[in-house]
Order: structure tokens, then sequence, then C-alpha cells
């Protein structure tokens, strides 16, 4: 029994966009929540200060 799988490219294209869009979501989803238990514990992100050039 032969089983055919067919995607028509609007389909396609639409399947694309959602999993895109589901990655995307979730990395944002988990950057804030480090975010949060970062700021729980005090730990505060690293600024560079505008006198002090960047290190190399």
């Amino acid at each position: 029994m032969d089983i055919f799988a067919y995607i028509d490219p609007g389909s396609g294209s639409y399947l694309v966009q959602v999993i895109v869009a589901a990655i995307l979501g979730i990395s944002f989803y988990f950057k804030s929540l480090m975010t949060w238990v970062k700021s729980i514990f005090g730990i505060k992100p690293k600024t560079q200060d505008k006198d002090q050039k960047p290190h190399e």
C-alpha cells in the first residue's frame, strides 16, 4: 500500500511560518523567564560604560 503525502504550496508556507513563529516564541519566552529568575536572585545584566572601550 503506497501512501503519498502532498502539501500544497499554500499549506507548506503556512506550516513553515507556524514552525518559525513557534521557535521564536519559545526562545523569547525562555529569555524573559531567565531574566525574571535572575532578577529574583539579584543578578543584573552586564552593561558597558560609555567611557570605556569594548574589550577586544
